[in-house]
């Protein structure tokens, strides 16, 4: 709690012994909620930040692992389908070379017969050679002149005799045609040599049997050699005999790659073929279930859109409520402390005044009674040279005597040693009373006085004179405000309990840093030796003492206006004060 409380000191405004005016206010209420928005939205934004980031990591990797076991179950298929395709033609071949047929194929007719045979059933072989086990080719039927080509320092002439079968990668050639070659070996019944017989294949008859396997579940579908070089054409990387860069394996690989020129993300699965330098490859562009995963991902930006909006709505309600909660609290205990301050100050003036005034009525008293006792004994002298002159100075000791008592009391008045004498009073008759008053200094400045009073307005019961002081004081200093040429409105009217009477007038108006100081007792913008600064302090203090209220707004150029709230039947408190 106290570090929260340290916060919010951060950003409230001072107290009333600060120096903070009303922008400098403003500006901290505008942080300090910015500050509360801003720690509200990071709290409830946080958790559903993660939720949806969690959601959508994990609904992905869900898909990934469901798209990875269709596109296995896939290739497992369709490696079955291309293992029987190879096995077949193997299962041709070896039916064809026969331990007990080596001397028959060798008898050219027989083997362009078996070439047909082979040809009717898969259109794709091009031709066949029978050689020996020194690499040459004794029977030949196709349509190249390859008989009597020698075939020993090849490669694929040991790895046949090493294994008995052989199916190369698909190369050109000097045929400069893409085939691969089939070949199978066997030993002669009658000796220890063997012989091979070479079958080669088209390269297209893989990629007819390949587009015959359909997959849904893959974008692509084709051969590569371990090497990397396709043996079949691909969607995504070229054509038969170009390289693929990422298929360079001689085991399964079953991964997501990032391909370049923005065909973004893949997986690709891949299996090898047996007996063949083959493998078998599905690749898949982006998720299976792209429908599935593109509605997740709208309905998972709508929600947290719609979360995060409902959290700005309610982090920057929330954060304006309690704003405001704190700047009214502290407006407040702000007027609070100031009319305490303001009585404060008034009752340390209303002793000082009553002390003052006490003392300055004792020597009062005595002059007062002096000059009597002096113009009784005149009064019994006999006539002399400066005896009017003695009764000219008496009257005006008097008159000087008579002056400073109605001075000491108002002071007594303002030091609240007055009582309240209540009676029925016609707020509007007592008002133009008080114009009554100012009539003469008013036309003389060329002020223009309007009055809105209310017709039906109740009769209050309230002390006389002082309301005549209080409206006195009040037109007084706005026809000193205005100057010349001006105007004066008075509005009364009743509002609920209360009659309340507004005085604006059109003068230069108060600027902020004066108006929250004019109630001050000795404050004054007069020119010395103009005014004493006590007028509104009396008001004031009037206004309170009868039970009532009062209130200034001014801005600067556009005059200023006071109301004045007074009970129609003043409690106790005001009958008593």
């Amino acid at each position: 709690m106290n570090v929260f409380n340290r916060w919010l000191a951060r950003f409230l405004p001072e107290d009333e012994y600060g120096v903070d005016d009303a922008s400098g206010m403003n500006k901290r209420y505008k942080k300090f909620r910015l500050s509360l928005l801003t720690t509200m939205l990071t709290i409830s934004m946080l958790p559903a930040t993660i939720t949806a980031a969690i959601g959508y990591f994990q609904y992905r990797d869900l898909l990934q692992t469901t798209e990875k076991e269709q596109l296995l179950w896939n290739l497992e298929g369709a490696q079955k389908t291309m293992q029987a395709l190879i096995n077949e033609l193997h299962s041709s071949i070896e039916f064809v070379v026969r331990e007990d047929r080596c001397d028959e194929i060798l008898d050219q007719d027989t083997l362009d017969t078996m070439l047909i045979r082979l040809k009717l059933k898969y259109n794709g072989f091009v031709d066949l050679g029978v050689i020996d086990s020194r690499g040459i080719q004794l029977t030949y039927s196709g349509p190249y002149k390859l008989r009597g080509y020698n075939y020993r320092v090849q490669e694929w002439f040991d790895q046949v005799q090493s294994h008995g079968f052989y199916v190369s990668n698909v190369f050109l050639g000097y045929r400069n045609i893409p085939h691969f070659v089939l070949a199978v070996s066997k030993k002669r019944p009658d000796s220890e040599d063997y012989w091979v017989l070479r079958a080669t294949i088209n390269a297209d008859t893989l990629q007819n049997f390949i587009s015959t396997i359909n997959t849904k579940a893959s974008d692509d579908i084709f051969i590569v050699s371990r090497t990397g070089k396709l043996q079949t054409s691909s969607h995504f990387f070229g054509n038969a005999m170009e390289y693929c860069p990422i298929c360079e394996t001689s085991s399964p690989i079953h991964e997501i790659f990032k391909l370049e020129g923005g065909m973004g993300d893949v997986l690709q699965v891949s299996a090898p073929l047996e007996n063949t330098p083959w493998m078998l490859v599905l690749v898949k562009e982006k998720y299976i279930h792209q429908a599935a995963w593109s509605s997740f991902r709208q309905r998972l930006l709508l929600i947290f859109l719609g979360c995060s909006a409902a959290c700005l709505v309610i982090s920057y309600s929330l954060s304006t409520m309690l704003t405001n909660r704190i700047r009214e609290t502290d407006e407040k205990r702000q007027s609070l402390l100031t009319e305490a301050e303001h009585s404060n100050k008034l009752a340390s003036i209303g002793r000082l005044a009553a002390g003052v005034a006490h003392e300055i009525n004792n020597p009062l008293a005595i002059i007062d009674q002096k000059s009597g006792l002096m113009q009784d004994l005149l009064g019994l002298t006999e006539d002399f040279k400066y005896k009017d002159k003695f009764y000219t100075s008496i009257a005006g000791i008097q008159n000087g005597v008579g002056r400073c008592k109605a001075i000491t009391h108002r002071l007594l008045g303002f030091a609240r040693r007055m009582d309240v004498i209540l009676e029925e009073i016609k707020l509007n008759e007592l008002i133009q009373e008080v114009l009554n008053f100012l009539e003469k200094e008013a036309m003389y400045n060329r002020i223009h006085v309007e009055l809105h009073f209310q017709e039906d307005l109740p009769t209050i019961y309230c002390d006389r004179g002082q309301l005549q002081q209080i409206f006195l004081n009040i037109i007084n200093n706005a026809i000193d405000a205005i100057g010349k040429d001006g105007l004066i409105e008075i509005t009364t009217k009743l509002q609920e309990s209360d009659v309340t009477v507004r005085i604006k007038d059109s003068g230069p108006g108060i600027p902020p840093n004066i108006l929250k100081h004019i109630f001050d007792p000795f404050f004054t913008t007069k020119a010395p030796g103009k005014g004493t600064g006590l007028g509104l302090s009396i008001t004031y203090g009037l206004v309170k003492k009868l039970g009532g209220d009062i209130t200034v707004n001014s801005e600067v150029g556009k005059g200023a206006t006071f109301e004045i709230r007074l009970p129609v039947k003043p409690d106790k408190s005001a009958k008593e004060s």
